[in-house]
Parts: C-alpha cells; structure tokens; sequence
C-alpha cells in the first residue's frame, strides 16, 4: 500500500519575496463510500453487505448521540472522536455565553495501532502510479 503526493511548488505567504519552495502534498485517489466500506466489511467479516451497512448507520447514530451529550467516543486503539469548541472573548466570566461559540469543531486523535500504521506507509509520487487516479 502506497500514499501518493504531488510536487507543488509554494511561495512564503509571510515573504512573497522570498525563494518559491516545492513540496510534497498529498494526493487523493478517492472516496470510497459507505457502501463499498460495507461491501469490504462483509468480505472480511460473517456480516452480509446490508448488515454491514445497518452496523455503520448505527454505528453514527450512537457515535452522533455520544458526542451531542458531550462524551469522547474511544474505539480501542483506533482513536478517539471528541468535541472542541471555537469562540470569541469576553471581558468578563459574567458576559461568556453560548453566543460566544463560533464553531462546533469534531476531533479526531488517532490511538496507538492506527498511528503505528499510517507511519509504516510508502510514500510514492503521483508519478509513479501504473494506472491514473479515479477522479
């Protein structure tokens, strides 16, 4: 399995007279939508496609329920999801108010094996790919 980048080249927004640099940016194959993550599941597992598909739509009721009630939802070593807020100051503890939030941000803290798994990844330039990327 390889993770494919693009060469892009980059000036410094701090220093628009600064030297263009290049860098690598990652580059998307595509999405793969739910019911291929189901399909995929059910090859792997003793669930049937449509099983698997009520599994994962339950799976985001109770992931979306959790969160709303304001509690980190942890799936073992794969991570865990959390909620952040983003907002604006007040003078005072007095003036805060729910007005204050300006953004409603999820979180996502990838655990100990997917993070062991993404560092072992190939790293490949677009390039190199045999066939062209699904768009």
């Amino acid at each position: 399995m390889a993770i494919f980048y693009n060469k892009v080249e980059r000036g410094n927004p701090a220093n628009p007279e600064a030297p263009k640099k290049w860098y690598p940016v990652l580059k998307s194959l595509g999405m793969v939508p739910e019911k291929e993550v189901a399909k995929q599941i059910s090859d792997e597992t003793t669930l049937n496609p449509k099983e698997a598909e009520i599994a994962l739509a339950q799976f985001q009721k109770v992931m979306i329920r959790n969160l709303l009630e304001g509690r980190t939802v942890q799936l073992g070593d794969w991570g865990s999801f959390h909620l952040t807020l983003s907002g604006t100051g007040s003078d005072t503890k007095e003036e805060v108010a729910s007005a204050n939030v300006t953004k409603i941000n999820i979180r996502f803290n990838p655990g100990r094996e997917l993070t062991e798994a993404i560092s072992k990844a190939q790293l490949k330039p677009v390039e190199s790919l045999t066939q062209p990327p699904v768009r």
